[in-house]
Order: C-alpha cells, then structure tokens, then sequence
C-alpha cells in the first residue's frame, strides 16, 4: 500500500510516532489509509449537510476495514461570489481544489480517496485531481436541494425566484410583497440550487462515468438515500483500493462521451463545456470542444428542466435518474465500467419503468438536439458555447446592434437602467480566464435581460461565462478572448453582430480591413488585479476553448 511509506520499516518511526499522536492505534497501521476530501462550510447551502454524510462516510470506511483521515477543501458559493469581486475567484478555485488534493494524498501516501462535494467548481476540481491522482477515489455529491414552496402550490427555485425577481421588481411586475415571497421561498434548505444549474449537472456527470454510485447525482440532500449512498462509498473506497481499481481505468474516452450525451440530452449547464475539458486533460484524455457539436446534432434534448424548463432535480430523480437517462438513450451511450462494477447498459436494464412526461423517449424530444451547440465566427474563431436548450425559438436566429461594456458591472448598470432595447446585442468582454481575471458568471445581467422581459429581443455575447441557471440567448466562453487580443476586443459600438446558432455561426458583420485597422490600435488593458494569487492565475490560465486549465508551458 502507498501508506506504507509513512507506516512500515524501522525509518518510519518518527511517522508513527506522530500517526499515534492523532489518536491512530497500533491495531489500526495495517489496514488502508483513505482520505475523506470534505468541502464542508457553513457558508453554502450545498455543504452545510456535509458534517453528517462525513459520520456515514466514516462508518463505511471502519465497516470496510480502513481507516479514515479527514482534510478539508474550500468551496466557493457562485450565487454569493455572484456580482461583484468575489466572482473572480469561483474558477479559480478550481486549481486550488485539485492541487489542495493533490498535495495532502501525495504528501501523507494516502491509498484512497473519497471527495465529499458538491458545488459548482469544487467537483469538478475533486474529479481533476482523482484524475491526476490516478489512485482510488469515489465521489459524494451532497445533493440538491427541495424546491421551495408556496401557499399556492407553487414551486420556487434560486435563479428565477432571485435574481430574475430582482430584475421584474425594478420593472414593475412583482411588488415589495411578492419579491420577499420569492426570497423566503427561494432556498428552503441544505442542498445545491434545485434545477439543472452547474453543481447539479456536474453530480450527474460524475455519475454518468461512473465515478460515484448509482443515484448519487440525484438523491436529495435530505434523504436517508444520500445517508446510505455516503456509507456504502466508505465501504466501497477500501475495496478499490484492494483491488487497486483507479479513476483512469473509468474516466475514459467513452465515459467522456456518455458525459457529454447525458448532459446535452438532460439540457445541463454550459459550464460542463470547461470542467469536461480540464478534467480530461488532467485523464490524459484528447477531448475536443468540437466533440461537443457533433454529439449534440446526434442527442435529442429529452427533459425540461429548471431554469430553462418545467421540472425541478426531485422530479428527475424520481423519474429515473442517471440510469433513466441511460435507459432512454439507449445505444447513444456506450457501455462502460463504473467503479461500483456494473457497467452503462446493465444500469439502464436495472431501471423497470421511466417517467416519460421527465425523461421523454427519443421519439418524443424536447428539442431535436442537445442542450449545447459550439459556435463559431470572425468573432469567436476558436469558439464559443451557448446553452442552446435555454434560447427560445424566435432567438436562434438574430441580428442586432453591439451595445459594449468592458466589465459586467458596467453592462449590469446600462441594463437596470433601461439603456439596453430590444433589437441590442450586449457584448460583455476582458471578462475572459485573464482578461477577468477569472471568467465571471454572468448570471446577473442575464438574468436581469429575462426578467425585464428582453429574453426574446436581446442577445448577449461576452468571453466569460455563464452560470448553469442562465437562459436565454447568451453566448459564452468566446475564444480567444478579448485580453488576449481576440476579435471580440474590436467590436465597436454600433456594429451589427449576427447569431445563427442552427448554422453555428456568430459573426460580426464588419469588413476585414476595417478590423485589421482597428487590431493595429489596439492595445492590451492594464490588469485589473495586480496582486494576490489572482495575478498568478492570469499569467498561467489558458483559453476557454482548453478548459481554461493552469500551465506552465
């Protein structure tokens, strides 16, 4: 066992000696040394649920016969983060939370990990260092969260009961009274935001290739379920680690692309795009942004889903689940090995009936593709990302006037002031992984375009990057970005921009000579933070195309 570096032989002595100090009985040496990764906080209602899956977890891995060490990881709530500097940080800590891992397994040989997390670049960042790891690991989701309720029977949920409420409030639709229904009702509990927002979909992924067990992307946060998902991962992680079962011999090429299908057929969060990407490259995995497209022409979108839809993370687990997904994509997903030891397809035959008016057959789609499309353009030649299963129909076509902002608070004041009309195409830039520094959601100014009832007469187009809540048609992730020099950076005011988002193309309908000239003036921005870690991010932090990933080269 990797432990036994720190545990075994006359020189491990002093190691010992201080294993003993932290309470570790003689008994307890020979047995395996699994680290429980816990990104509990009492600042994020996803985590807050967290101290009691760590006892379940505990329990598993004593009952399995290893022994469990607990470390903690940070997380970031992006709906906190949201609108103002705190969001500079969200995908960063990305990095932080993969090499935070990293440095606690390698520097205490641990044999196994289970990475108890939830929100929405913690996963991901868990699942980047397993991958980098390539020892024994098992994910826990913490789980979503109830739908709030009404005394109407209504059901409430985080985006479109706040920041959407926020922007009818300034608009006249909902009074005093009804904009403190939505934020009483908004969030009644532990547990990630209930639609299909980024934390959701990424516990459904990690699910998806097989890297937690079966139901942990849905069950929710206050279910016994989740209690007995937690235990049985504890006993699970010692039997990988006897049988040294590690997260490349999972996280494949084909576990990928199951990943992909489920999230476009499920309608999922453009900002998978990124996390796939990172933690792929971190597999040693060749995943192409444009896998992405071709997958979505072939994947029926088949489930309406909050923000964008009718059915909230409670109706999809009841539904079926990740294994309703597989069920009812049949062939599309390709049979792969779980660390749990049943494979895509005898998981979809374990599933008896579907909740077809969730999860539809493909026959009957939501949509006739995936939930993401790639674009491209003189704008974004290496790129962009739109959540299409958000973009009503009257807006998969359109042109407008760019409306210019180099920041999003800049953008986000024109819009609550009224500057923005209809026919406009905000473009939000030097917002980008460097520019940002960070890529910032932009889930406030897109959310206050719905909500001021612009959602089908303006677009929005910016090189950052949108939260899993955002609808409408806002396209995101364009790269290159404008920091480093990226078309988007020669917009002007007043130009026409055309999206065409069948065609996959965004282009800004400007001549090439003219850009040309303006890329001879143009000149890259003073950073707009200098110092702290930030400042080393952007100097190593590649483009959104890439995943956005950190690199020495």
């Amino acid at each position: 066992m990797r432990s036994d570096l720190i545990k075994k032989g006359l020189e491990r002595t002093p190691h010992r000696a201080l294993l003993k100090g932290t309470g570790v009985p003689q008994s307890q040496m020979d047995k395996p040394f699994i680290g429980v990764a816990t990104s509990f906080t009492d600042l994020i209602p996803g985590h807050v649920g967290m101290r009691d899956l760590e006892r379940f977890i505990e329990k598993g891995v004593h009952s399995g016969g290893g022994y469990a060490f607990f470390f903690g990881i940070p997380g970031v709530c992006d709906g906190m983060a949201m609108g103002h500097k705190g969001m500079h940080y969200s995908l960063p800590t990305r990095e932080l939370i993969a090499d935070m891992v990293e440095s606690v397994a390698e520097a205490h040989r641990l044999d196994g990990l289970v990475l108890l997390t939830n929100c929405d670049k913690i996963t991901p960042g868990m699942l980047m260092a397993a991958a980098r790891l390539d020892i024994p690991c098992i994910v826990v989701t913490a789980g979503p969260m109830l739908s709030g309720k009404g005394q109407t029977g209504r059901k409430f949920s985080f985006v479109s009961d706040t920041f959407e409420a926020m922007a009818r409030y300034k608009a006249g639709v909902i009074s005093d009274k009804e904009l403190q229904v939505c934020e009483d009702n908004a969030c009644p509990g532990m547990g990630s935001c209930q639609g299909l927002f980024t934390a959701n979909t990424m516990a459904i992924l990690t699910e998806t290739m097989g890297m937690s067990l079966p139901r942990c992307g849905t069950a929710l946060a206050v279910s016994a379920l989740k209690r007995r998902i937690a235990f049985a991962s504890g006993e699970k992680i010692v039997e990988l680690v006897q049988n040294n079962v590690t997260p490349r011999s999972i996280m494949t090429r084909a576990a990928f692309e199951n990943a992909i299908r489920v999230d476009l057929a499920l309608g999922g969060s453009s900002n998978t795009v990124l996390h796939l990407l990172a933690i792929a490259h971190e597999a040693g995995v060749e995943l192409p942004l444009e896998l992405f497209d071709e997958l979505g022409k072939d994947t029926p979108q088949l489930a309406s889903m909050n923000p964008a839809g009718e059915h909230f993370m409670e109706d999809l687990d009841i539904a079926g689940g990740v294994a309703g997904v597989f069920k009812q994509l049949g062939d599309k997903i390709i049979d792969t090995q779980t660390l749990f030891g049943l494979t895509t397809h005898q998981l979809a035959e374990s599933i008896q009936n579907v909740d077809e008016e969730v999860i539809r057959p493909l026959g009957n789609p939501v949509k006739k593709e995936g939930g993401i499309a790639i674009l491209s353009g003189n704008i974004a030649p290496k790129g962009a990302v739109v959540k299409q299963s958000g973009v009503s129909a009257a807006m998969m076509q359109f042109e407008g006037t760019a409306r210019c902002f180099d920041a999003e608070e800049l953008a986000m004041a024109a819009i609550m002031e009224g500057k923005i009309k209809s026919g406009d195409v905000v473009v939000i830039r030097y917002e980008g992984p460097k520019g940002g520094p960070g890529m910032r959601e932009m889930l406030a100014p897109t959310a206050a375009i719905m909500g001021m009832g612009l959602g089908d007469s303006v677009a929005l187009i910016t090189d950052g990057r949108f939260s899993g809540g955002t609808r409408g048609p806002c396209i995101g992730h364009i790269s290159p970005e404008a920091a480093e020099g990226g078309p988007i950076a020669l917009v002007v005011e007043g130009d026409r921009i055309r999206l065409d988002i069948p065609a996959r193309r965004l282009e800004l309908l400007v001549d090439d000579s003219t850009l040309e000239a303006r890329r001879s003036t143009w000149r890259a921005p003073e950073p707009k933070i200098r110092g702290g870690w930030l400042a080393r991010y952007a100097k190593v932090v590649t483009s959104a195309h890439t995943g956005a990933i950190t690199s020495a080269d």
